[in-house]
């Protein structure tokens, strides 16, 4: 059976000492998607909510969420990423998917990153269609 790592023998919590470890090339991916109604998903493919560029926006603030990461998730560590890539496909009726590729030379992983920048890009989505999206009122 695992071990808990996050707590010590007398069920203490505490970050994971990774002093030990070396410092390697780690790579995470993560997958979210949005469905919303087709109209709404044509109106964001052609760019035209009043808001702006809805993907593009969702692509930043996921990038800049994944960098964010260890200040939102108690026991991640902070990590000095090397890349985040946030990628979009949509099903051309109502689903945008969200693909996150986050990578770091450091001796813990970065799925949490990876997770946290799907997460936020997909809420952005959300956020900035919800208005002309009557599925969400």
């Amino acid at each position: 059976m695992s071990e808990l790592t996050h707590f010590d023998e007398s069920g203490a919590s505490r970050m994971v000492d990774v002093t030990g470890k070396d410092a390697t090339e780690r790579v995470a991916t993560a997958h979210a998607s949005v469905t919303m109604r087709p109209e709404t998903l044509r109106l964001v493919l052609d760019k035209k909510l009043a808001k702006g560029d809805v993907l593009e926006v969702a692509r930043v603030a996921g990038i800049m969420a994944a960098k964010q990461a260890s200040g939102l998730i108690p026991m991640c560590h902070p990590l000095n990423l090397n890349s985040v890539k946030i990628d979009y496909t949509n099903n051309d009726v109502d689903t945008v998917e969200i693909l996150s590729e986050v990578r770091v030379t450091a001796r813990t992983g970065v799925e949490m990153e990876a997770l946290v920048a799907v997460s936020i890009s997909a809420l952005t989505i959300y956020d900035m269609c919800k208005s002309v999206d009557g599925l969400w009122s």
